[in-house]
């Protein structure tokens, strides 16, 4: 993936295809029901990675804060459309991942604040929870607080992560730890789901 990013780079445009790539799909999956299964984690390390490159145009801190602020609006988008145009809204889009609304609606109503700030590692109710806490009317100020901090914690850190493990030999091997349980962690979800949905067809 690192080398995918490194391929959009040209004389011409630079680090900015870059950042528009990143920003636009992290803000994608974080508010659009389109970007369900865009590989945000992946994409957010393999940023770091290039960052990291000492002949890399790409700069960390433009990314940190893009990112933060790419995923914090993604989430506020998900929580306005979930607030004003409400559930039915939401099945209608979501069309046949619908069967994942009710366990984002679960998942939010067991750990409420917490939810918004843990689904950012899992891809399978990533883009629904902002969306659930919008129509579960959620409070928007205990909403924006745990907005923020999930997008620091994610996206923040994985980009610093996979900075890390590219310019600082003595955590690299630390961070490469660190981004692996990340990933490996939003694609157990989609796994479970996919095997559960396999054995239920060949059972009916």
């Amino acid at each position: 993936m690192s080398e995918w990013l490194a391929g959009v780079l040209s004389p011409d445009v630079g680090a900015v295809a870059v950042y528009a790539v990143v920003f636009g799909l992290i803000f994608a999956e974080s508010g659009i029901l389109l970007g369900f299964f865009l590989p945000g984690d992946t994409v957010l390390f393999a940023a770091g990675l290039l960052a990291g490159r000492d002949d890399s145009p790409v700069s960390v801190t433009v990314l940190v804060v893009g990112v933060t602020l790419a995923a914090i609006l993604g989430d506020a988008v998900g929580y306005w459309s979930g607030r004003r145009l409400g559930r039915p809204w939401v099945l209608k889009r979501a069309g046949r991942m619908a069967h994942h609304l009710p366990k984002a609606e679960a998942f939010y109503e067991r750990w409420g604040w917490g939810a918004v700030v843990a689904c950012r590692f899992f891809p399978w109710i990533r883009t629904f929870t902002p969306i659930v806490a919008g129509t579960a009317r959620m409070p928007y100020p205990k909403f924006l607080s745990a907005n923020v901090v999930g997008a620091l914690v994610w996206g923040a850190g994985l980009v610093l992560t996979g900075y890390a493990a590219h310019s600082v030999p003595w955590v690299k091997h630390a961070a490469y730890v660190v981004a692996a349980v990340a990933i490996a962690a939003s694609l157990v979800g989609p796994t479970v789901e996919a095997v559960r949905l396999i054995r239920q067809r060949r059972s009916g």
